[in-house]
């Protein structure tokens, strides 16, 4: 209970927080929103007043009284209107900035969120929260304090209003106000409940479109569009299903507020003729009555309107803090320091590594020492661990147990941004931005000039297709960089770590994939980046290492063996096998 308070209290801090660069706006939106309210009760007693004292009395300057009063009426409605313009424009404004920054500590937040996070997760998921779920905050923002300050202002002015002209038709018309607010609360609840589903199936309609568009090749080479559209259609018909879920109970909450009005109007004829009869109520009376009581219409509206803002506000909140209250499971300890001058000495120290908890070890009790600049390949059957070790060195998971040191300091003690800036990786499964050539490059240092782009992509043997593409460096490469082959595409990302100059590079089989025309460039331009540099080879074709410096062996044993390509070959053991292997195929 204490926990769920508590939760509750720093949500709603958080909530609240995105109002504060706004402060000022707010305030004025909801003195504007003041005068919207005062002015809609002051009109209908300048109606009284013409009623019951001009027109009953038959003033001498009646046509003067009725003129002036009509002018003041006409004053007021203008400030009205103007109030309502800089509401609806300037408050629709103000909430569209607090979306904004909402959207954008949400996108920061991913970005800090570890591997571990997004490998339980769905990208469709995840881009429904940034999106679809804020949307509604924007309306929730602006018109929920609005909606609620005039609905308070109109109903507490009208009920002292008419208190003061009639108490016991007042008490009648306000003795429905309960049998609205139970009536409301109730569907109030279905909606919220229906409205979280639809918030999740949304995502699980956008996680399904993300799935197949990401992998619409493969779905056209095994035609097999009938299997995806039936997946797309019943995500879609859930969705559906969700939503008429919803407006069901929406249509009974609006046609339930909507009948309260008319029985308001009917409430007040029928009681208020009585009062006449019996010379309790003047004629001027009922009509400033039936008049407060359209006025009354408004409110209603506006709360029911709040109501149905707060649900679907509340529901896209919740959801973002579910996001903004994960912790990620790696951060820079309170005494991180910067590295400066980088040898790239990587050793590690009695070091095991499971993804979770209950799961087994991908790596048990690895010892291993990487002097500066020396190159080494990791070689094994797949699923031994090799990708994995290299991705515990710039702490894109964090280790089980035992230690990685980068230049005799523990990485845990060296400050993420730091520790991966000085850490380049080339992997086999490529990721271009969509965009051109020389911003994919850049991306690797993103104050680069024009010519130290193209140095760098003359190292990485990529010059020369990049100037025979039509615009050059300015060509666009489409999606994923799906203009380009894959030898092209993963020439640029070598430049990319050219022009990043880091004293730590990681391969990760990064020519398996290739022919052998493109292997022959990619590997040239791996042996110039390598030099001087502390460089981690992942190996499927054991032929490309065998120039390593040593070569290390691992099996689900750990380190089976270790040495240069002929030692081991002499050893005839674990790597000798593999080597013979594919020299068979």
């Amino acid at each position: 209970m204490a926990d769920s308070q508590a939760r509750w209290l720093s949500r709603g801090k958080k909530f609240l927080s995105y109002y504060k660069p706004y402060r000022r706006l707010f305030f004025i939106d909801m003195a504007c929103a003041f005068v919207v309210s005062a002015t809609a009760l002051a009109l209908p007693l300048g109606a009284r007043y013409v009623t019951q004292n001009v027109l009953q009395e038959n003033a001498p300057d009646a046509l003067t009284q009725i003129a002036r009063i009509g002018a003041l009426m006409l004053v007021l409605v203008v400030i009205q209107t103007l109030c309502n313009l800089f509401v609806d424009y300037q408050g629709h404004v103000m909430g569209a900035r607090m979306e904004s920054d909402m959207r954008r500590d949400l996108f920061e937040h991913y970005q800090k969120l570890s591997f571990s996070y997004y490998d339980e997760q769905r990208t469709g998921q995840l881009m429904s929260r940034i999106t679809n779920d804020l949307f509604s905050l924007s309306e929730l923002y602006h018109h929920g304090p609005e909606d609620l300050a005039i609905a308070l202002l109109k109903f507490a002015g009208a009920f002292i209003i008419l208190m003061s002209i009639n108490a016991t038709l007042t008490l009648i018309i306000f003795f429905f106000l309960p049998i609205m607010t139970v009536y409301a609360l109730y569907f109030n609840k279905k909606m919220n409940a229906a409205l979280s589903r639809s918030r999740e199936r949304i995502g699980d309609v956008n996680a399904q479109v993300e799935d197949t568009l990401s992998g619409i090749r493969v779905v056209k080479s095994f035609t097999n569009e009938d299997i995806e559209q039936a997946k797309f259609a019943h995500e879609n018909a859930r969705f559906v299903d969700s939503r008429r879920e919803g407006y069901r109970s929406e249509a009974y909450f609006s046609a339930g507020l909507n009948i309260f009005p008319q029985l308001f109007t009917i409430a007040v004829i029928i009681f208020g003729s009585v009062s006449i009869l019996n010379a309790a109520l003047t004629l001027a009376d009922l009509v400033t009555f039936l008049l407060y009581v359209g006025n009354l219409t408004e409110p209603i509206q506006r709360a029911a309107n709040f109501a149905r803002l707060y649900q679907e506000g509340v529901t896209g909140f919740n959801r973002f803090m579910e996001i903004m209250e994960v912790e990620p499971d790696i951060q820079d300890s309170a005494d991180a320091i910067d590295l400066t001058h980088v040898q790239g000495h990587v050793e590690f120290k009695d070091m095991s590594f499971k993804y979770k908890q209950d799961y087994h070890d991908v790596l048990k009790n690895i010892s291993l020492d990487i002097q500066a600049g020396e190159y080494v390949a990791l070689v094994g059957t797949s699923g031994v661990g090799k990708t994995t070790l290299c991705t515990l060195i710039p702490r894109f998971y964090e280790v089980t147990e035992g230690e990685i040191l980068l230049d005799g300091r523990n990485i845990q003690d060296i400050r993420l941004n730091c520790l991966r800036r000085n850490i380049g990786i080339v992997q086999q499964d490529v990721y271009l931005f969509a965009g051109t050539v020389a911003d994919n490059i850049r991306y690797g240092r993103p104050d680069a000039s024009r010519e130290e782009i193209i140095e760098a992509a003359k190292k990485a043997n990529a010059h020369h297709f990049i100037m025979a593409l039509p615009d050059g460096y300015d060509s666009d490469i489409g999606q994923r960089g799906v203009k380009l082959s894959g030898g092209q595409k993963q020439r640029l990302s070598v430049a990319r770590v050219f022009l990043k100059n880091p004293p730590i590079i990681i391969f990760d089989e990064a020519t398996s994939a290739l022919d052998n025309e493109s292997e022959r460039a990619v590997q040239e331009a791996m042996e110039t980046l390598t030099a001087n540099r502390t460089t981690l080879v992942i190996a499927h074709r054991l032929s490309t290492v065998r120039n390593a410096q040593r070569i290390i062996v691992l099996t689900d044993n750990g380190i089976e063996e270790q040495g240069t390509h002929d030692a081991l070959i002499a050893l005839n053991g674990a790597y000798a096998n593999l080597y013979n292997m594919q020299l068979r195929l």
